[in-house]
């Protein structure tokens, strides 16, 4: 019984397969399928912290089709790692592959800022802000707001905090830093 469920099992494995192994599929587009399939699992690895095996696979992905996507995480992997200058360089490879995505910006923003860079920041921060493509506006301006608080401006650090909860009333570190930065007013009074 249990050889014939995998007799079955390499037959659907077989059939599903056929098309592409009649041509059937165009090589582009199994070419594409495949690069996503490495993408994606790359992502899965970096979000598991086996960095150095999402690393091969995203360079693999890359290798088949170049993505903004694919850089904006391999260079992600890299912060995770502690290489910001490598991670900001593999962002700035997605910006140049696809300058509408937003994702990118943000996390050159976000390295920046751990490099203590706070200035150089900004200017991606707002670019992230106004991206075409970006699924998150809410962390550009958090992220805003915190260089704001560093610099103990605390109004603009508060009216980027709303803005970040406007575009995602859910979103917990705007919500706490606001919830802070309203507290430490109250006990100035």
């Amino acid at each position: 019984m249990k050889s014939r469920k995998i007799v079955s099992l390499c037959l659907v494995l077989f059939l599903s397969s056929l098309p592409s192994l009649l041509g059937s599929e165009s090589i582009q587009k199994r070419e594409s399928r495949s690069a996503e399939d490495l993408y994606n699992m790359g992502y899965l690895r970096s979000l598991l912290g086996h960095y150095e095996e999402a690393i091969r696979l995203f360079e693999e992905s890359l290798n088949i089709r170049p993505t903004a996507e694919a850089y904006t995480y391999l260079g992600w992997t890299y912060s995770h790692m502690g290489d910001y200058q490598r991670a900001i360089e593999e962002a700035e490879k997605a910006i140049r592959q696809d300058p509408d995505f937003g994702n990118p910006y943000n996390d050159i923003g976000v390295y920046l800022m751990k490099l203590a860079r706070e200035d150089e920041a900004v200017p991606y921060l707002e670019m992230a802000m106004r991206a075409k493509k970006y699924c998150c506006y809410q962390f550009p301006h958090f992220n805003m707001g915190i260089i704001f608080l560093k610099k103990k401006s605390y109004d603009k650090a508060r009216e980027e905090f709303k803005k970040s909860l406007a575009i995602d009333p859910d979103y917990f570190p705007a919500r706490e830093a606001l919830k802070l930065l309203e507290e430490s007013a109250a006990e100035e009074i």
